[in-house]
């Protein structure tokens, strides 16, 4: 019996530890700054459809997906068109090349 609770305590601990490491909390303060450094509320807004989707919008399409972070940062740092009310033009590119700030964008974008 003791073996077996010794066991499961360990199997809680090592899962633990994995989901901190996999799992880090979004630094919001950074993801903010980095929004208004690169303009992004020029076109975002968390609440409200401005040229582009509000974050919310986009959180919700992407919260849950195995690839919603993936697919956030694949388009603040390649530019993709997208489409806007006024005709299609390139989404701005971020001027970070940090992967964990872009990381920690998107994840800031997904808990809208």
């Amino acid at each position: 019996m003791k073996l077996t609770k010794l066991a499961a305590s360990l199997a809680i601990a090592a899962l633990a530890g994995f989901s901190t490491h996999t799992f880090a909390a979004v630094d919001a303060d950074a993801a903010q700054a980095l929004f208004k450094k690169n303009k992004c509320n020029t076109c975002h807004d968390v609440d409200k459809v401005k040229k582009g989707p509000s974050l919310k919008s986009i959180a919700a399409k992407y919260k849950g997906k195995a690839d919603g972070q993936a697919t956030i940062v694949k388009a603040i740092t390649t530019g993709p068109k997208v489409k806007t009310p006024d005709g299609e033009e390139e989404h701005k590119i971020l001027d970070s090349k940090d992967a964990g700030a872009q990381k920690n964008l998107a994840d800031w974008v997904l808990a809208q």
